[in-house]
């Protein structure tokens, strides 16, 4: 089936008691049993549950995989997949990659054996310099959070493997739909499905996705056993969601687009993170490797006053963390979704004070442009 159509179907059977088309919300904490020894699948809602079973087949199906988990939020999800690697192995990093991880692998794993090394996976070459005996892990983000590095999947997945080691993509901001890395040879993919899979600002969760059954069942017995799992309701908000990803998709890619060419050419803006832009370095790879560029655009206005004017004058984009929600969403990543990463570490990475990220949304592109002209405008020049 194509995508659009799986997107709507998968996992999404008519409720076999009722003939129910949704997939109705399973509010229970437990299941009475036939007999002793004979349930009907399900025992206890922290091991399983039908509504949670039916976004994991759905999620699964749209990243081309045989095994999904869902998990109470993102990093929920990257955690419970840290799990497969014990005291004493070894991690490389994407160095840019989203704060929380960032915090989650220095701050926390780091105290249990596990030890990391965070590189620039854009150049395969770094990849392969940071590999030690012990590394048993690559985790990449593509496009890195918030200055857009595109990492080539196909390279680095060798590279892993050949080092007998997992790689794993975080692919939040394209989504299954722009973006399916099981096809370059990544072996586990993770989502916040509290982006552009629920697509509404709604919810908060995640996802582990991948085809290695040995792994899976890992993933699962970490799921069970540490219990950070979806809850029913928000396990149907996202398969809500991931029904019309397909569309909203597609118009999340135009604007952000139309809104990247705007910004390239704003006297306001210094420079501009975008994979679309023929002036990303790794535009060609983009186009290779992705159905399109997303509707994430980061852009540098030159320091923390503009950046402050700016984002105070914004009307119709919401000043937020988080993104992929239908709303236009815009932060500051270095005082908001960076915050914990060291000063020294973001000015090397790009995460400059006057650093803005947005997430384009899908009201009318115009008046999109319309509220960043204006707000862009509020600057002066003396900030």
């Amino acid at each position: 089936m194509a995508f659009a159509t799986t997107a709507i179907h998968a996992g999404q059977e008519p409720d076999s008691a009722t003939g129910a088309v949704a997939v109705p919300i399973y509010l229970t904490s437990t299941y009475a049993p036939e007999g002793l020894g004979r349930n009907k699948g399900f025992e206890y809602a922290r091991t399983s549950n039908p509504t949670r079973l039916a976004l994991e087949r759905n999620l699964a199906a749209l990243e081309g995989a045989k095994f999904g988990y869902a998990f109470a939020s993102g990093m929920a999800a990257i955690d419970a997949t840290l799990r497969l690697v014990k005291s004493g192995e070894h991690v490389v990093v994407s160095d840019n990659t989203y704060g929380g991880t960032f915090r989650l692998f220095k701050r926390i794993l780091s105290n249990y054996g596990v030890e990391f090394d965070f590189v620039d996976t854009s150049d395969v070459h770094n990849v392969e310099a940071a590999i030690k005996r012990n590394t048993r892990m690559v985790f990449v983000e593509t496009p890195t959070n918030p200055v857009m590095i595109v990492t080539d999947l196909k390279a680095v997945s060798d590279v892993a493997h050949a080092a007998g080691a997992r790689i794993v993509c975080d692919n939040t901001f394209m989504s299954p739909y722009l973006q399916r890395p099981l096809e370059f040879g990544v072996d586990i993919v993770v989502h916040s499905t509290t982006k552009f899979l629920n697509g509404h600002s709604d919810g908060v969760g995640g996802a582990v996705v991948l085809n290695h059954e040995e792994d899976a069942n890992w993933i699962a017995f970490v799921q069970n056993s540490a219990g950070a799992i979806l809850s029913p309701f928000d396990s149907w908000l996202v398969l809500r969601g991931t029904k019309t990803l397909a569309l909203r998709m597609e118009q999340h890619d135009k604007a952000g687009r139309a809104v990247a060419a705007f910004l390239e050419d704003h006297p306001k803006v210094g420079k501009i993170y975008y994979p679309g832009s023929p002036s990303h370095p790794q535009h060609e790879l983009a186009r290779r490797q992705q159905k399109g560029f997303g509707s994430m655009v980061s852009f540098d206005v030159g320091s923390l006053a503009a950046a402050r004017a700016m984002l105070e004058a914004v009307k119709l984009c919401t000043l937020a963390e988080s993104l992929g929600g239908v709303e236009t969403l815009i932060c500051h990543p270095a005082t908001m979704t960076h915050a914990s990463v060291a000063p020294e570490v973001r000015e090397r990475l790009g995460i400059t004070e006057g650093l803005v990220r947005i997430s384009v949304g899908i009201e009318d592109t115009d008046d999109i442009i319309s509220d960043l002209d204006q707000a862009l405008n509020a600057v002066t020049s003396g900030e």
